[in-house]
């Protein structure tokens, strides 16, 4: 089977790519995951892998070339027998008939059009390998206009609404919402020609609802009560072309294959269902594939392999609610984890005695907000007390790559951010050590504005050097964060109250007090470096002549 390769999108706000170097030619083959080509925009240059094994058949365009996103530009033949012909297209040897091979969507249907443009998945970033889809906007047989938002798709990283790269009627929707989809695989088409009645193209206009049922299965009603589940297509169920890859790749046939329980829509099985059943493929019975190859046994599919059973705890009272993680919940769970596996955690604590700071603001913060049209907050202060440590301290401003340190000459400043109902995110103020302390809340105050409005983009939430979270907001004293890898290291802090203090002069006051913690990389930065990065901190907020920089 032939296999599409389009240009990806690198990010919500970028339209087009360079493609700066072939790693392959027509005629080689190709591993999942193998460097193919490297591509530049405007704000980044990455390395872009295969979504698929087989023998490059197709090559469409040369280096130096500018593509628009979403538009063909190579394509892998799974067949490594196939021909490839001298202007490189594929022209295969042996050609199945489409009901030999039912559990494929309909890859027929675009051939026979040349309006009808396939919309896949695209690429929001060179380390982001799939998306779920979390909104369709249109519906099949739905009217759109190009760069009308098509879907709303969520990574580990960002939410993005992503416009339509063609105008015309929607064909076909091929997933269904909460699905996850691996990059460049066809998700959608678009008929470019309106005047062409829907289904003309070949295709058969499904329903979002149920994309995988064909008209095959909808004339036996006997087979489909059989076989409710949406990932069934003419008997069998559907595998995503990743997924028959990888079970083509590791030699698993299609009898173990109807044993994986999915945890995809309807029971479709992803990647990480099919890397889980390799993982305890070991341990299962080779006896259990057996059942699938009789078709009057309709629970056979529900006899899922032991591990599934321990994921969903039980209980004797049936009082619990069994609620998913979505797709941003899992990404948070399994980067803390990574996190705490790579880096030995320390905690540096003191208190900050901020009431110089207070009064400052106080008599200043209406003034502010009448110049700036948003209030100044305490946040606006620590980052740009967090930023003259880090001229300091360049060494906190690392990372460790292998054996490496590398030091980085910005200071791309992150700062966590709370969004009801969308956990939380980390947008990157860039160059912070270029602005002064009204550029910093200039650029916050921008970045949380589309934080709240789910508009931040990949590029908004990449390339951080330090993080800064802020507890106090909740009320909470102190608190102990977990790095972002690759950093080395998060400031907090928490709530200011009032305390009485013993002063220098031995007299008792009040004074407004805070915590802040270090959380910084033992691996690199020793508790010398790490008190005194604090302390730093700790004297900028409680000395400096904040008048002087307004």
């Amino acid at each position: 089977m032939k296999n599409d390769i389009v240009m990806p999108q690198m990010g919500e706000s970028i339209t087009n790519g360079t493609i700066t170097k072939w790693h392959k030619q027509v005629g080689d083959t190709i591993e999942i995951d193998e460097i193919l080509l490297e591509i530049s925009t405007d704000k980044v240059e990455s390395e872009i892998p295969s979504p698929y094994s087989g023998k490059i058949v197709e090559i469409l365009f040369e280096e130096g070339e500018t593509i628009d996103v979403g538009v063909k530009i190579a394509a892998v033949d799974d067949d490594m027998n196939a021909e490839v012909s001298a202007s490189g297209s594929s022209e295969e040897a042996a050609p199945a008939p489409a009901a030999a091979e039912p559990a494929q969507v309909a890859p027929a249907a675009t051939g026979s059009s040349d309006t009808l443009e396939d919309v896949v998945m695209p690429q929001m970033g060179e380390s982001i390998t799939n998306g779920t889809i979390t909104k369709w906007h249109k519906s099949v047989g739905d009217m759109i206009e190009i760069d009308e938002i098509l879907l709303e798709i969520s990574t580990d990283k960002v939410e993005s609404e992503i416009p339509s790269p063609f105008e015309g009627r929607i064909e076909e929707i091929l997933f269904e919402e909460g699905e996850t989809i691996d990059v460049g695989v066809k998700i959608a088409s678009v008929e470019t020609d309106p005047s062409k009645p829907q289904g003309s193209a070949g295709s058969s206009a499904p329903a979002a609802s149920a994309p995988a049922v064909n008209q095959a299965q909808e004339s036996a009603p006997a087979a489909s009560s059989s076989q409710p589940s949406p990932t069934t297509k003419g008997g069998r169920r559907f595998y995503t072309p990743l997924v028959r890859n990888l079970a083509k790749k590791h030699g698993v046939d299609l009898n173990e294959l109807a044993h994986i329980e999915g945890s995809g829509a309807g029971g479709r099985v992803n990647k990480a269902d099919f890397m889980n059943f390799l993982e305890s493929r070991g341990s299962a019975p080779k006896a259990a594939p057996a059942p699938a190859a009789t078709k009057s046994a309709p629970a056979a599919p529900k006899t899922a392999p032991a591990p599934q059973a321990s994921s969903v705890p039980s209980s004797t009272s049936g009082r619990v609610e069994v609620i998913p993680m979505d797709n941003m919940r899992k990404a948070i769970a399994k980067n803390m984890i990574a996190s705490k596996m790579t880096s030995p955690h320390v905690n540096s604590m003191d208190e900050v005695d901020m009431t110089k700071l207070f009064k400052f603001r106080e008599g200043f913060k209406h003034q502010f907000k009448k110049e700036e049209g948003f209030s100044l907050t305490y946040t606006h202060f620590i980052l740009y007390a967090l930023v003259q440590a880090l001229k300091e301290f360049p060494m906190v401003n690392s990372s460790i790559v292998g054996d490496e340190i590398h030091m980085k000459k910005d200071i791309n400043l992150g700062c966590a951010v709370a969004v009801p109902g969308n956990g939380l995110v980390v947008p990157v103020i860039k160059g912070a050590d270029n602005l002064n302390i009204r550029g910093i809340a200039r650029k916050l105050d921008e970045l949380v504005q589309k934080a709240r409005a789910k508009k931040l983009t990949l590029d908004d939430m990449s390339g951080g050097t330090y993080t800064f979270t802020n507890n106090g907001s909740f009320g909470i004293l102190m608190a102990t964060p977990v790095i972002l890898q690759p950093q080395l290291g998060i400031f907090c802090v928490g709530t200011m109250k009032k305390r009485p203090i013993v002063t220098e002069d031995d007299a008792i006051a009040i004074r407004q007090m805070m915590y802040a913690t270090h959380t910084y990389d033992h691996r690199l930065i020793d508790g010398e470096v790490g008190s005194k990065f604090l302390r730093h901190v700790i004297n900028t907020l409680q000395t400096t002549d904040w008048e002087g920089l307004f």
